[in-house]
């Protein structure tokens, strides 16, 4: 190890027994800082300070020094993707290692603030078990992580070509999208395969329709009237190339992260006892407005190990879909719920919206909450629900999702409370009001 490390000896009495072992990491270095309980039982602490490079070899020849002191706990702060290397090896020589929150580990203001000073004061706040674990899922969720996230990059990416495509139909005077729902639908790339290959006549385009749009030859036609140019051709030709490549791509990914989920799905298979059990991704795609897509990004967000979640409230908090308490004084109100992990609240909030279309009980509970909120309390709202219902599917592999009606609230109201509600509205606007039971 380093010769210029720094060994001090402190006489401070703690209650943690803990050898421990704090990090505060940057990009190409890093400052270690160990407390151990002094030879001999006296009850002080030993600290030792030293930096290290961020290297594999210097990494590891830190992690069988810290296994030969036998420090029970590693903790290092979230610093971008810095803290990877060293959480990844130091796990794997057996350590335990915790990530914590950089909002958790903030020093004491007006203390001055150097590598040194941070590392020691993580040392500290882990010895006197105030930190908490942030959730690093296992290699396998991690690498799940990685498929699903990249499609979904892969898939912004598509649209903006896609977006690209449509300006440039609108500098030629095209306004197919106007009459076209979906512009890259089997109709769409036809009329748009055809321009590019230097077909100009509106009334052969019309032609190519598919569908019920064969049925709007007349507004094609006028739709399809435009100055499109050899020049739009060639910049669109270069556009589908490249949105093509990227369609194949997703589909790619798509393939892998079925075969990934299938690897690690902890569901049994069926059996005479149970033979209708369906897989993980299956269940979940019961669920109203989810989709087999989001479904995946689920599984890749949170794993398949709720033992991380004691609770679905747990999982809907780590969400950041729980709207925080504000109190002060007699005043109550609720804060924003935070950040998150966006990746999963992306994809949560499109199912909440999707799911508010049906007649279920998801979309009962989206209009119940629109009518007297904002609508995105009710996408927070439903998200949440559905984050919950993914939980217990997960944690119960024998648990199938079960729709409670759209007219659950309706059977469940507390009819003399709601009686009472109508008499005070109606009194208000200067009606007398006299109950009568109808026959």
């Amino acid at each position: 190890m380093d010769e210029r490390a720094d060994v001090v000896e402190l006489d401070m009495e703690t209650e943690q027994a803990l050898r421990v072992a704090a990090i505060d990491i940057a990009k190409a270095s890093a400052m270690v800082c160990t407390r151990l309980p002094r030879e001999g039982g006296s009850g002080r602490r030993v600290q030792r300070v030293w930096p290290v490079t961020a290297t594999t070899n210097a990494i590891e020849e830190l992690a069988d020094h810290l296994v030969c002191q036998e420090v029970e706990l590693v903790v290092m702060e979230a610093t971008s993707t810095y803290w990877k290397p060293f959480f990844y090896l130091l796990e794997a020589r057996g350590l335990t290692v915790w990530l914590v929150n950089a909002r958790d580990v903030k020093n004491v203001p007006g203390r001055p603030k150097t590598d040194k000073l941070d590392a020691v004061w993580l040392a500290k706040l882990a010895e006197r078990g105030m930190l908490r674990a942030s959730f690093v899922p296992p290699k396998p969720i991690r690498q799940l992580r990685d498929l699903t996230r990249l499609r979904k990059t892969l898939t912004e990416d598509r649209t903006r070509y896609r977006q690209r495509v449509e300006k440039l139909l609108e500098d030629a005077q095209i306004k197919v999208s106007a009459v076209v729902s979906d512009l890259f639908g089997v109709s769409g790339r036809a009329f748009l395969d055809a321009l590019v290959a230097g077909q100009r006549s509106p009334a052969v385009l019309a032609e190519l329709a598919r569908g019920s749009l064969r049925g709007k030859r007349g507004a094609l036609i006028e739709a399809l009237t435009g100055r499109f140019e050899e020049h739009h051709g060639f910049v669109i030709g270069l556009l589908l190339e490249d949105h093509d490549r990227l369609s194949a791509q997703i589909q790619v990914l798509t393939t892998r992260i079925e075969a990934a989920i299938a690897e690690i799905d902890p569901s049994p298979p069926p059996d005479q006892d149970h033979p209708d059990r369906m897989a993980l991704l299956d269940r979940l795609d019961e669920i109203p407005g989810l989709g087999r897509t989001v479904a995946q990004t689920i599984i890749a967000e949170i794993g398949v190990d709720m033992g991380t979640f004691p609770t679905p409230g747990h999982l809907a908090s780590w969400a950041k879909l729980t709207p925080r308490t504000v109190q002060s004084g007699a005043k109550h109100s609720h804060g924003p719920t935070g950040t998150g992990n966006r990746w999963l609240k992306g994809p949560l909030g499109e199912a909440a919206v999707g799911a508010a279309r049906t007649k279920t009980f998801l979309g009962a509970r989206y209009r119940r909450i629109a009518k007297h909120a904002p609508a995105k309390k009710a996408v927070v709202a439903v998200s949440r629900n559905i984050l919950e219902i993914a939980w217990q599917l997960i944690n119960d592999p024998d648990a199938r999702f079960t729709d409670l009606g759209p007219d659950w609230h309706e059977r469940h109201i507390n009819q003399a409370r709601r009686t009472r509600q109508h008499v005070r509205e109606l009194e208000h606007l200067g009606y007398t009001v006299t109950l009568a039971t109808a026959a």
